[in-house]
């Protein structure tokens, strides 16, 4: 799933999208007659960026506007799910539950590579829109402009890690389950304060310096302090891209990669994984040439980015038990088959933890 790394355009990019004071008029009536058979609009509730949006008593039928909000929404409440932004693959279908797979994908909103027509959308008959993520004026501007062609709520709920209990706290008022989201709350909470817990007894200048590569080539990253590697820093390495005035993922050069030379190599590509020991351009790094390349496991959804989601609570622990095996012995497959019970609704069973698993440590030459 493709994350929303990249702001949206402010305005519609093809022409044949632009909607007509007629559609729109003719959209807002369709929606007051679909909202008039289904949940009322009942009270005003404030989102993560300090809009007052009137919201149904329980919304019951939720879109989600882009990646993140599907995977927040699955962990919370699937039966209020109308659809995925993309559909699911075979492999990942595996991994999530029966009455979720057959959803119908609709497109994404928001973010790199929107492509959710409005008019279809309403077809699907939500209550409620709903964006997880980044709550600059960009998302608010989308979220306002979509909420006034259609007459849909559009609430934007905090994407960063750190306040993914506030978020669901806010997402569980909304459709109407708040004790589940208390749960989740509270174990997303105790996994980010056991990591820091341990990870503090490593000082900064002792903890590896890490190069996340995407793509076949490697040679996309994100650059510190974006939401793309913000489990980075809190699984104790330091990020070698440091940003030099860039923001969110970023293109770079084999030579500034073989510049930073870093410690270890985070990767979410298989062919890149697989060509790295033999590239002659990357086979002279240190990472390399030590076996320290980590493929990230992707199955729902990637456990280090692709969503920047809740998905990467569990990537934090595999990445700090990576980084620093004396601070986390406990084995990664009982961690994981209690998350994915937990969090994605699914019992593990011995096939499925071998796939999700195969490959996710350090391949030797």
């Amino acid at each position: 799933m493709i994350d929303r790394c990249i702001p949206p355009a402010t305005g519609p990019r093809n022409p044949s999208r632009r909607t007509a004071p007629g559609i729109v008029a003719a959209i807002v009536a369709l929606t007051g007659l679909v909202l008039a058979g289904g949940a009322a609009i009942a009270r005003p509730f404030v989102d993560s960026a300090g809009r007052t949006v009137e919201v149904p008593d329980r919304a019951s039928r939720v879109l989600a506007a882009g990646p993140p909000a599907s995977v927040l929404l699955y962990t919370l409440a699937p039966t209020a799910m109308i659809g995925w932004v993309r559909a699911p693959s075979p492999d990942e279908a595996a991994f999530l539950t029966p009455e979720t797979r057959g959803l119908p994908a609709y497109g994404r909103l928001t973010g790199k590579g929107n492509t959710a027509n409005v008019e279809a959308v309403l077809t699907l008959k939500p209550d409620l829109i709903v964006d997880v993520g980044s709550t600059a004026p960009t998302y608010v501007s989308l979220a306002d402009r979509i909420q006034a062609q259609t007459g849909i709520p559009y609430i934007l709920l905090d994407g960063s890690i750190g306040r993914m209990a506030e978020t669901y706290a806010k997402l569980g008022e909304l459709v109407g389950a708040p004790e589940r989201a208390k749960d989740l709350a509270s174990h997303t909470e105790a996994m980010i304060a056991l990591v820091k817990s341990r990870i503090a007894s490593v000082p900064a200048d002792k903890r590896p310096r890490v190069y996340y590569a995407r793509g076949p080539r490697g040679l996309e990253t994100g650059v510190a302090g974006s939401i793309n590697t913000e489990i980075l820093e809190l699984a104790g390495a330091r990020n070698v891209a440091e940003g030099g005035g860039a923001t969110g993922l970023t293109t770079v050069s084999p030579e500034q990669v073989l510049a930073w030379n870093p410690d270890a190599i985070v990767t979410l590509d298989p062919a890149f994984r697989q060509s790295v020991f033999t590239d002659p351009v990357w086979s002279t790094l240190r990472a390399v040439r030590t076996g320290r390349v980590y493929q990230t496991p992707r199955l729902p959804f990637g456990w280090f980015d692709s969503p920047p989601g809740i998905n990467r609570l569990i990537g934090l622990r595999w990445l700090a038990g990576l980084l620093h095996p004396d601070l986390f012995p406990e084995p990664i497959d009982a961690i994981a088959q209690k998350f994915y019970e937990r969090f994605y609704h699914v019992d593990l069973d011995a096939e499925q933890r071998e796939t999700l698993l195969k490959d996710a440590g350090a391949p030797r030459p």
